[in-house]
């Protein structure tokens, strides 16, 4: 057998390397029962490595081109072109002509071919490459076929399919083209089938588009195709389009555009029983392949021929539930403000510490909220009107989740609401006195860690591990943090009732004590006080690169203090980072060039004693306004009752609602001295050689890695696919709430009344301001103004040092009660968070207006 080219059935199923994704997936196609494909074969990529190995001009071009950045588009537009021009004229080598030119007689002379391009990295399980190549159609004659394949191997260089290599770090030079040649068929009707459906990710619905003659007029954007939605062999919905062309076959060669009648442009492309005929081929073929797929058909003649299939990368993984029962999942990173990937590590220690029913998918977290629905819907909607909406439309279709009654319905911004009010109301200590229990047992861990190790490490943090359960849902605290909530409403909704004013809570929430996030933001502008008189280590601060650069501080004037000033901070917060839930982020005691910016920032915005400033003026207009609401409700009928209630419920709002954030900061420091523990045990695996560097254990579970380190026994091969994984993971967005189909539900704003153009969010910080946008990702380098507007995909507490010097957020995850919206209350920003795409709306540098009392942002 030639390794220059393979007839489809020839093809082994280890041969990528050979023929390309495409080339692949066609011999798995032809090897299904009753699945007709066009006959046909590939020029392997041994063809295209001999036609390229002796060009030097080539290889140089590839050199440069491999240093190129996405951004560099007038580089890869010239370099590309030139890679092009020499394929389109290279030799094909004589040996591969000749393969190509027996293969092709064994066919005769009279038919025509698709050729077709299949690099080595397209059609993959965890990268499409849909449509980056190109295919020719209806090719007559060996030497057509021949200057085509050239023409196909020229479209590796085309400036999307080296953007999306570079987007998805794929090696120039790693990649191969094949070229496919399959007997052309002239079809009356093509199109593309979706067996899970694109817009809804429905697993059990299936999406047909179809037109008229070839499918290069579809997929050009040509023309708009028939959609048929299919269900069970039952079509549930369709739209037919108007198509007014279609592309052809010539007798000549090539194809041509053509009008459609009048008459026929309205009509069905496919009939039912075609329809429901090419549904079952889809699930054929899904079974086949195992995954859901992107599969291009072809009618001929009363035949549906198939010329393609690949796997849907875009579908987000469905949480899994071993039973065949309808279940809704809800996202856990949505409510935890970090909606990026977590590592297998970071994953199992989250799920060993709450008792919630927890599943995994695309490397998130999900609770399934199905036996509680109804109670979720009232509980959670307070805080997300988002997921609320969502978790509404699936009830109100009732076919999914049968209606499952609670007795428990949303806590009402009543006085009466719960018997703890009171205990909390006559204990003024209760919160510190939490406080003071967390900290002691944190420090009775760290003492006792100490002399674990092997196993017995693992056993001792799962021991404390209960330990930490019981304090995270201890009574006492979960009855504070519910206090603040339902107080905030309280007020809101009678200062509202009585006297017309929106949102009071917001403004009576300023400069609250004990708030340990809040006070971590406030803290760091003490440090910048610490380093401002001391030019030298500043200077020094500027060009610091890696993160051991607090050693050498100390020799600079000021650099001691400077040091010290640091370390102290990181000895209280140092255990925090952006996206902390995931254990396995590095934290800033790990990296504190993380905070380099920030402090530098803050020393060339403010002035000295900016923190507590800044605290004091948040006090006097919370007290202010305090004193004004009380005023004005004396003055109404029953006044005096309604001002001493109104009293009461603001000091427990005050003493309550800076320790929502307490309980959370107890757990990451918890989950950071485990962390340390573990890493110890990492070293001692890569000195045996198991791991090749101590991260690599986070992409184990924490039930794998008590094995690894008992049994002294690895296979290395899972923690390299599951690096893979994690790639793949990163380019997901995961959905607030996903169902055991996986269809995505979306909810939807209800708002009217609102400015035209305005891109609607959630309101948790009343205000407006005016200033611009810096959409920033990524916490490390951000360069920040006092006045900016901080627009980011999501603000964990790692954010907050940068709260300080911003004026306003908005954000695209959160809700009411989520972290972010709590500091910005209390630093007094105008918020705006569940803003759908904002990183992508929004650009870097745009003058914005953000409206946290109604909800919206305005681009000015």
């Amino acid at each position: 057998m030639s390794s220059l080219v393979l007839g489809l059935q020839e093809i082994e199923k280890t041969q990528l390397w050979l023929v390309g994704g495409k080339g692949l997936n066609l011999r798995e196609l032809s090897k299904i029962q009753g699945i007709p494909v066009p006959e046909g074969f590939c020029v392997t990529t041994v063809g295209f490595q001999k036609a390229i190995e002796q060009n030097e001009t080539f290889q140089a071009l590839l050199d440069q081109l491999i240093l190129l950045k996405v951004e560099d588009q007038d580089q890869i537009g010239e370099i590309s072109r030139k890679i092009r021009q020499i394929l389109m004229e290279v030799e094909i080598p004589s040996d591969v002509a000749k393969a190509v030119s027996d293969y092709l007689s064994k066919f005769g002379d009279k038919h025509a071919f698709a050729v077709r391009s299949s690099a080595t990295a397209e059609d993959l399980p965890h990268a499409s490459f849909a449509g980056q190549h190109d295919t020719y159609l209806n090719i007559l004659g060996k030497e057509a076929i021949l200057q085509h394949i050239r023409k196909c191997w020229a479209s590796l260089f085309t400036d999307r399919a080296v953007i999306y290599r570079i987007q998805n770090k794929f090696d120039h030079s790693q990649v191969s083209l094949s070229v496919i040649i399959q007997r052309m068929v002239f079809p009356q009707a093509s199109g593309i089938l979706f067996t899970a459906d694109p817009i809804t990710s429905n697993r059990k619905l299936l999406s047909i588009d179809a037109s008229i003659g070839l499918g290069e007029a579809l997929v050009s954007g040509l023309v708009s195709p028939d959609c048929y939605k299919v269900q069970e062999d039952k079509i549930v919905n369709k739209r037919i389009a108007t198509k007014k062309l279609a592309i052809f076959a010539q007798k000549e060669g090539g194809t041509e555009t053509v009008p459609i009648d009048p008459n026929q442009q309205k009509s069905q492309t496919l009939t039912d029983q075609k329809i429901v005929q090419l549904a079952r081929i889809g699930r054929q073929i899904e079974a086949h392949f195992g995954c859901p797929q992107d599969i291009e058909w072809c009618l001929v003649d009363n035949t549906f021929y198939i010329v393609q299939s690949r796997p849907i990368t875009t579908l987000f993984p469905i949480p899994e539930d071993n039973d065949q029962e309808n279940h809704v999942y809800v996202s856990v990173g949505h409510q935890q403000m970090m909606t990026d990937p977590i590592k297998p590590l970071g994953l199992s220690f989250y799920l060993l510490t709450t008792p919630a029913p927890m599943r995994t998918a695309g490397g998130r977290l999900f609770v399934d909220v199905t036996p509680k629905l109804e109670m979720v819907v009232n509980t959670l909607g307070q805080y997300d009107p988002l997921i609320k909406d969502a978790l509404m439309t699936l009830l109100e279709r009732s076919d999914f989740i049968k209606s499952v009654s609670s007795d428990i319905k949303a806590p009402s911004p009543s006085r009466n609401n719960t018997n703890l009010l009171a205990e909390i109301e006559n204990l003024p200590t209760i919160v510190s006195d939490l406080i003071k229990s967390n900290q002691t047992s944190i420090d009775e861990l760290k003492q006792n860690i100490k002399t674990k190790s092997g196993s017995d490490l693992f056993d001792f943090i799962l021991d404390d591990i209960q330990q930490l359960r019981k304090i995270l849902f201890d009574p006492q605290s979960s009855a504070v943090i519910m206090a603040a909530f339902n107080t905030a409403s309280w007020i809101n909704e009678k200062m509202n009732e009585w006297l017309r004013e929106k949102n009071a809570a917001d403004t009576l929430s300023l400069s609250v004590p004990n708030n340990i996030t809040s006070e971590m933001g406030l803290a760091l502008l003490d440090v910048a006080d610490v380093i401002r008189p001391y030019p030298e280590v500043i200077n020094y601060l500027q060009q610091v690169k890696d993160d051991t650069f607090l050693d050498k501080m100390v020799k600079f004037e000021g650099g001691k203090e400077s040091h010290d000033a640091i370390v102290t901070y990181l000895s209280k917060y140092g255990m925090r980072c952006a996206g902390e839930i995931d254990l396995t982020k590095a934290r800033w005691i790990e990296k504190p060039t993380t905070l380099v910016p920030l402090i530098l920032s803050n020393i060339k915005t403010y002035e000295p004693g900016a923190a507590k400033r800044k605290f004091e003026q948040g006090l006097q207009v919370a007290l202010k306004k305090e004193q004004e609401l009380v005023h004005r409700l004396k003055q109404l009928p029953d006044g005096k009752q309604k001002a001493e209630e109104a009293k009461q419920m603001i000091s427990l709002l005050r003493n309550s609602i800076g320790y929502r954030e307490y309980p959370k900061y107890g757990m990451i420091n918890r989950y950071f001295v485990y962390k340390q523990e573990l890493l110890k045990e990492a070293e001692q695996l890569v000195q045996n050689k198991l791991i090749s560097e101590k991260e690599d254990i986070y992409y184990l579970t924490f039930e794998e890695l008590h094995e690894v380190v008992r049994t002294n026994k690895l296979d290395y091969e899972m923690i390299s696919k599951r690096k893979d994984e994690y790639k793949l993971f990163e380019k997901l967005t995961p959905p607030r709430v996903i169902t055991s189909d996986g269809e995505i539900i979306t909810g939807q704003y209800k708002r009217e009344n609102l400015p035209a153009h305005a891109i609607v969010g959630l309101p948790v910080s009343s205000g407006v301001i005016e200033g611009r946008a810096r959409v920033i990702l990524n916490m490390e380098g951000a360069d920040l103004e006092e006045g900016d507007i901080l627009v980011t995909s999501f603000t964990d507490p790692g954010w907050t040092p940068l709260f300080v010097s911003i004026k306003g957020l908005v954000t695209e995850v959160g809700g009411l009660m989520t972290h972010g919206a709590v500091i910005a209350r209390e630093y007094g920003l105008p918020a705006v968070v569940g803003v759908e795409n904002a990183t992508k709306r929004i650009k870097d540098g745009q003058r914005i207006r953000v409206n946290g009392t109604d909800g919206y942002i305005e681009i000015l």
